[in-house]
């Protein structure tokens, strides 16, 4: 209203209501702004990142924002909670139905195939950071507009490829200085072994259906798995005493579970085994695994990953073994705070020029020319020194 208060008259209305309209433009619920006190600390864990990935040899690529629908409903898959209730999904002016990407891994293995990066056997290790979107409630350290760090090793189907993968996101973790984390693991098998751990869990659920919520019951006959990964009390009682999925994994699965441990063990890594573990994203095979933060509640996942072998087949590619994890930044960087670690050096201006009088303000244009000049002569100057002394 200060502006407002230049202006009489009719004047001075218009820029009032000007004002008061831009007042109500607010951004909309779920989204906010990385403001300077901030951004300079999502900075140093990006280039922390950055440099983690470099050591173990992954290449940083940039991925469109949006997709084509299909991508996310065949390799999401229909059933989960993100393709259902969660994805910005529009139609483009050609009649095309895109979608803001809810996630990282299916629009990288869909770059990969497209541009041939796995072409004959090759493998590739790939990242990527940037926004996300889900239509979900916001809570805390997760917003509808979301930033995630994204790494994929593509190609590459053996049991050490999880264990270097899990591996670099626990590095990253150390290398911020996190506290208080840790890392569970579980297989989910495959679509040989699941039909049957998806029929001893259906025998199960349907003995106690009576104890489930409502969208468990929607979730029996379609993905009882999403059973295990409820949050409701009474849900969390039943899921507890579901059989685990070890006792009916296949022998590949089972092997491959067995070497992941062991490779794990190997490197004196700390983990918990967790059966009631299954992630949200149907595109899993084999291992699944999260690191949790002690400092975030009930939600309090800061990376999450796992194995997705039949992705690329599923989205219409060749088949394309892969393995990779995704972490929050906004819940990196909250965790952060919470513990008290050093995000280094806030960036600050190390010089600056006042103009002291009104004929001083009209040079600045001038300057980048002279006082490239005058450096440019006193070098001439230091060489012609410098080689008369020899």
């Amino acid at each position: 209203m200060r502006r407002a208060r230049r202006f009489g008259g009719r004047a001075g209305e218009i820029a009032a209501e000007r004002e008061m309209n831009a007042m109500e433009i607010k951004a909309p619920r779920g989204v906010r702004d990385i403001l300077p006190e901030e951004s300079w600390k999502w900075a140093y864990v990006v280039n922390t990142a950055a440099r983690t990935m470099a050591d173990f040899g992954f290449s940083e690529v940039h991925l469109p924002l949006f997709e084509q629908t299909e991508l996310f409903a065949r390799g999401v898959g229909d059933t989960t909670d993100i393709v259902e209730k969660e994805m910005y999904t529009f139609t483009d002016r050609g009649g095309r139905s895109l979608t803001l990407r809810p996630e990282g891994t299916a629009s990288m293995v869909r770059a990969a195939v497209e541009n041939g990066l796995c072409a004959q056997g090759t493998a590739a290790k790939l990242w990527c950071w940037g926004p996300m979107f889900r239509y979900e409630r916001p809570q805390k350290g997760r917003y509808r507009q979301f930033y995630q760090i994204d790494a994929e090793y593509l190609g590459v189907a053996g049991p050490m490829a999880d264990v270097e993968t899990i591996d670099l996101s626990a590095e990253l973790f150390r290398r911020l200085g996190m506290k208080n984390l840790e890392v569970v693991i579980n297989s989910v098998g495959c679509p040989r072994c699941r039909p049957v751990y998806r029929e001893a869990l259906l025998q199960h659920f349907q003995a106690r259906r009576g104890e489930l919520c409502e969208t468990c019951l929607e979730r029996m006959d379609r993905n009882p798995l999403r059973i295990l990964d409820c949050k409701e009390p009474g849900c969390g009682t039943v899921a507890d005493a579901a059989p685990a999925i070890y006792e009916s994994l296949c022998d590949e699965c089972r092997s491959h579970f067995e070497e992941v441990r062991s490779g794990l063990e190997r490197l004196s890594f700390r983990y918990r085994l967790d059966k009631r573990l299954v992630r949200g994203l149907d595109y899993y095979t084999k291992t699944a695994y999260e690191i949790l933060s002690g400092d975030l509640g009930a939600q309090n996942a800061v990376c999450g990953g796992g194995r997705y072998d039949n992705l690329s087949e599923a989205i219409g590619g060749p088949r394309l073994p892969g393995v990779g994890f995704a972490c929050g930044l906004d819940r990196i960087v909250l965790v952060m705070e919470q513990q008290g670690c050093t995000f280094g050096r806030r960036p600050q201006a190390r010089a600056y020029v006042a103009a002291l009088d009104g004929a001083s303000r009209g040079r600045p244009r001038s300057w980048p020319t002279s006082c490239g000049a005058r450096a440019s002569q006193r070098n001439r100057t230091r060489r012609t020194e410098a080689s008369r002394r020899r």
